[in-house]
C-alpha cells in the first residue's frame, strides 16, 4: 500500500485562502488516556501505540498555532459508564467474542481524561458515547454559533472516530480537512486506507507543516 504522504495533499499556499482562522476550528478527537497513553487501556492490553507519539507531537504544535492564529479549538472525548454503554456495541463485541470490550474511557478511572493536550476556557468541549462527535451532542450548534464553516481534523483513531466525525461533518455541510500526520490508527494500513477513502469522498488531506505555515 502507498504511503499516506503519496496521497493528494493541499499545499500551504492554497490553504491560506481555505483555512481562514475566524471561520475554522481545529478539532482534536479523542486524545485521551485509554486511546493514547501507555498506561491507558489499549496500552495495558498490548495494542501497538507506536504511531501515537509522532501524531501527538503534531497535534500539540497545531493547537499552539491555532490558538495564536485565532481559530476555534474543539476537543472531543469519549466518556462512558456501565449505565451509558451502547447495547449495539455490547452486542457487537459479544458476537465478536470480546465481551467487555466496550468498557473503555470510563469516567471514574481516568481512562476518559485528556492525555498531554488540555482544553482551555472558551474552547469547545464535547463528551460523547461513541465514535461520531456530532451524534447526540451539541457540537454542530456550538460550531455554528461561532461562525465556523471549516474543520481541521486531528486525533485518534483515523479509521474510527476521526473518520466518522469527518463524515458527519461533511453531511452537515462543513468543509473538512484531515491532517494526515496529526492523526493515527493502531495499524498503519488502516490509517492509510482511511485517509485514502476520506480524501476520495468527503475531505482534503493536509500536513501539519502546511497548516502551520498557512496560519503563521
Amino acid at each position: 500500500m502507498a504511503d499516506a504522504a503519496t496521497l493528494p495533499h493541499v499545499g500551504a499556499d492554497a490553504l491560506k485562502a481555505m483555512l481562514t482562522p475566524s471561520t475554522t476550528a481545529l478539532v482534536v478527537v479523542d486524545v485521551q488516556t485509554d486511546f493514547a497513553a501507555p498506561h491507558g487501556l489499549l496500552g495495558r492490553v498490548g495494542v501497538d501505540l507506536s504511531s501515537v507519539p509522532p501524531a501527538l507531537a503534531n497535534i500539540t504544535a497545531l493547537i499552539g498555532t491555532a490558538r495564536a492564529a485565532g481559530a476555534t479549538l474543539a476537543f472531543m472525548r469519549v466518556v462512558t459508564s456501565p449505565q451509558t454503554d451502547s447495547n449495539a456495541l455490547k452486542t457487537l463485541m459479544a458476537r465478536k467474542g470480546m465481551p467487555g470490550g466496550e468498557a473503555i474511557c470510563r469516567s471514574d478511572d481516568g481512562g476518559s481524561d485528556y492525555y498531554v493536550v488540555a482544553a482551555e476556557p472558551g474552547d469547545i468541549q464535547i463528551d460523547k458515547l461513541l465514535y461520531d462527535s456530532f451524534h447526540g451532542t451539541d457540537l454542530d450548534a456550538q460550531l455554528r454559533a461561532r461562525g465556523v464553516e471549516t474543520l481541521v481534523m486531528t486525533g485518534f483513531s483515523t479509521d474510527c472516530c476521526v473518520d466518522q466525525t469527518a463524515r458527519a461533518a461533511f453531511h452537515r455541510d462543513y468543509h473538512v480537512f484531515i491532517v494526515s500526520d496529526a492523526c493515527a490508527a493502531y495499524d498503519d494500513e488502516l490509517h492509510q486506507s482511511a485517509l485514502n477513502i476520506l480524501q476520495k469522498n468527503c475531505a482534503l488531506l493536509v500536513s501539519t507543516e502546511d497548516v502551520v505555515a498557512s496560519w503563521m
